[in-house]
């Protein structure tokens, strides 16, 4: 009999986790539409759409996977990314601000997305025929990339016209195609285990490493979120804290899934880890679809990891230094130099943005906005060092 251990190493590539985030955005909302249409539960779209825009700039960002097509990471296809996450992140925080834009976006990426797709399924060489040559898994490959496809366009259309088809209907269709995303989810990591050429092929263009491009659109999040925080509170703009936390909540369960970053240090990426991180992604999915229902526990555990991460970083950074203070010490790079300043702000940030989230008015709320700010900008030279790093 074959043992599993669950303390192994998981293997499961980007691409399929982002697959399976948006295939769990899918069966959760399906899952909230009838209670959401007989009243029960309220309902927030732009939470929804805001978080399947920051979604598909990840994928757009991370592995040039476009909902048209694969392409090449270039510059201005990494720039589209981003303005892309930045409105998924606005739409997220602030109520109606984009009016059309997110749903007009949404329309081309299920719809039109999806049909350029289909074609490209159909009549690229590489694709169907070839697939259909090779057998075995990928006869699962086609079926399930088809069905998708073709889903998507009804999705597309039922963004377009609300009322196409009834709750219930509409319920099951999206029930359906997130079942259907999660199941090509795993066809393509079994075939990324029989052939991992397949996986490289999707690293082209710019050298951004995955866990690079995951700090580039948390300094984002960061600074959009603390810019917005100031006219917010000043009472200029309406905000969505529920939205707000559901996708910080996304992005913790993104780096765990992927990297085994959780929000109070790295782990190895085992299927525990890989577990809690699949539940802290449906806690934000629920939170960004549904207003205020999750935002006291959810504001209690961000706060709480904030604290514990930023604390326990700072006793592995702080920690060996301290040791080493009254023994002949080498020079030390300038370079590492600023990165263990960059580390040690931001960990100072994550302890005092936790408390401000569990004791109410400690810091007023224009201060948190710019405390956020420079937590951003803070992560963007982060990223910048480690850059130069690489060079080096």
């Amino acid at each position: 009999m074959k043992k599993y251990n669950l303390l192994k190493t998981a293997d499961i590539p980007f691409d399929v986790i982002l697959l399976i985030i948006i295939g769990m955005i899918m069966l959760i909302t399906g899952g909230l539409l009838l209670p959401i249409s007989a009243g029960a539960l309220p309902y927030y779209e732009n939470g929804l759409y805001g978080l399947l825009l920051f979604i598909f700039a990840l994928q757009i960002i991370t592995l040039g996977q476009t909902p048209f097509g694969n392409m090449r990471r270039t510059k201005p296809l990494l720039a589209i990314g981003v303005a892309i996450a930045a409105i998924g992140i606005v739409t997220c925080f602030i109520p109606d601000i984009f009016n059309n834009i997110p749903r007009i976006l949404l329309l081309l990426c299920f719809g039109l997305g999806g049909f350029l797709l289909f074609l490209q399924m159909l009549f690229s060489k590489d694709k169907l025929l070839s697939w259909l040559k090779y057998g075995g898994i990928f006869h699962s490959l086609v079926f399930g990339c088809g069905v998708v496809y073709l889903l998507s366009i009804l999705i597309g259309a039922l963004i377009l016209k609300h009322n196409l088809l009834t709750t219930s209907k509409t319920a099951v269709v999206i029930m359906v195609y997130g079942v259907t995303i999660i199941y090509l989810a795993e066809v393509l990591r079994k075939i990324y285990l029989l052939y991992p050429e397949a996986e490289k092929l999707n690293d082209t263009g710019i050298a951004l490493s995955t866990d690079k491009a995951m700090i580039l659109l948390t300094g984002i999040f960061m600074i959009l979120l603390g810019v917005l925080l100031i006219p917010v509170n000043l009472g200029l703009l309406p905000f969505s804290g529920s939205a707000q936390l559901g996708l910080l909540m996304t992005i913790f369960a993104i780096q765990m899934l992927a990297f085994g970053n959780t929000p109070i240090g790295p782990f190895p990426r085992s299927w525990p880890i890989i577990l809690f991180g699949l539940l802290f992604a449906a806690l934000g999915i629920t939170s960004c679809i549904i207003p205020e229902i999750l935002v006291s526990p959810l504001t209690v555990l961000v706060g709480v990891l904030n604290i514990l991460g930023g604390a326990i970083m700072l006793w592995r950074i702080c920690s060996p230094i301290l040791k080493k203070r009254d023994r002949p010490r080498d020079p030390v790079p300038l370079v590492l130099v600023k990165l263990t300043f960059a580390q040690v702000t931001l960990n100072l940030v994550s302890v005092l943005f936790g408390t401000s989230m569990l004791v109410a008015h400690m810091i007023p709320g224009r201060v948190i906005g710019v405390i956020l700010t420079i937590n951003g900008c803070v992560l963007l030279y982060l990223l910048h060092i480690l850059k130069l790093l690489d060079k080096m």
